[in-house]
């Protein structure tokens, strides 16, 4: 019962921060932030089943990312949008709201074969190796993309805000945060039952000793299939809603640093821990929301006290140096991360009434 209460209090907070971006109590930016939170966790506990759960080193996320992203806005806007490249569209915009939860799914789905390019590999190879052939995988895709000048190639792809507008003419409700909510909520569904499951002891037992773990007659190449799929797959899905939210993508939005983002996550949180997955994509959106305004004011600051000189500014690009220095020092003195392999309910075990992360 008390589990089940606990259920609904989730539910019913998501149903309070829709209700407050309905009726304007929450502004564009805090919506944003709130929905990059979202899209964030789903990235961050989709890759911890590869480089947590399994002990691989996958570095190539945001490659299936960037699939998701424009397989969903190609199709989206191909079937319930006006545009120049396609024309008119196939289906009538009403449909949208019908029809956007399905072109996620065909978008996660597409990403989940991609991963097929890293899994047949991973039989093979472990550690800097695989690191090697999932960052080249990111760049295949990025390359592959930009070479497309029927979807923007480099310059991006554009149009997925009138599918989102379509959605809102049907029903003037703040559709992007519900369906972000709803991706969040079924991707952390699915990542606990998958570890929980047959699969999710096999590719444990992998991490611990993948030798052991086929003389046990564990079928090793079939469980890195599975995580492989599933992890790249709602990697696709965190794509699909960040093309829609922003309502542009581009093939560069999607490169090393992107990967670098997941693994800072995944490494913060803890290898193993879905609840420190979820906390560190609290936590690192947050704090890169923050660096927008820390910034500027240091490099006010520093000018005053005449640190830096009259031709230096500091920008935002200092982000990008902050970020791979977090996981530097992550590395350096804390490798376990925030939880360790540990979940919530290990460090407050009256939580263990409430929920079950294990």
């Amino acid at each position: 019962m008390q589990k089940y209460s606990f259920n609904i209090g989730i539910w019913a907070m998501a149903a309070i921060v829709v209700a407050l971006s309905q009726f304007g109590a929450l502004d564009l930016y805090i919506q944003s932030v709130i929905m990059f939170i979202g899209i964030n966790i789903i990235l961050s506990s989709s890759l911890n089943v590869v480089n947590g759960y399994m002990g691989e080193f996958s570095c190539g996320h945001a490659g299936f990312m960037c699939i998701g992203a424009y397989v969903s806005s190609v199709l989206s806007v191909m079937f319930f949008a006006q545009d120049k490249i396609f024309g008119a569209p196939i289906l009538p915009p009403e449909l949208a709201p019908l029809g956007f939860p399905i072109v996620v799914i065909i978008s996660g789905l597409v990403s989940a074969v991609a991963g097929l390019i890293v899994a047949v590999p991973s039989f093979k190879t472990r550690g800097d190796y695989l690191a090697i052939i999932t960052i080249a995988a990111n760049y295949m895709v990025i390359s592959a993309i930009e070479n497309m000048d029927i979807i923007g190639g480099p310059r991006g792809f554009m149009g997925m805000k009138r599918v989102v507008n379509a959605m809102e003419d049907v029903i003037d409700i703040p559709w992007m945060m519900i369906w972000v909510i709803l991706g969040t909520f079924m991707s952390i569904w699915m990542i606990r039952r998958f570890v929980s499951s047959t699969y999710g002891k096999g590719i444990m037992s992998i991490c611990q000793d993948e030798v052991a773990a086929e003389i046990m007659s564990v079928d090793t190449n079939k469980m890195k299939m599975a995580a492989f799929m599933l992890s790249s797959g709602l990697a696709g899905v965190a794509g699909a809603l960040f093309a829609h939210v922003l309502g542009y993508v581009n093939p560069q939005s999607f490169n090393i640093m992107k990967s670098t983002e997941c693994l800072v996550m995944v490494y913060l949180g803890g290898m193993g821990s879905l609840g420190g997955s979820i906390l560190s994509a609290i936590f690192f959106t947050v704090m890169l929301e923050l660096l927008r305004f820390i910034i500027p004011a240091l490099d006010t600051g520093m000018h005053f006290l005449n640190l830096l000189p009259d031709t230096y500014h500091l920008s935002q690009v200092w982000k990008w140096v902050l970020i791979p220095l977090t996981l530097i020092l992550l590395m350096q003195f804390r490798p376990e991360g925030i939880m360790g392999n540990k979940e919530l309910p290990d460090l407050f075990p009256r939580l263990k009434k409430f929920y079950k992360f294990k």
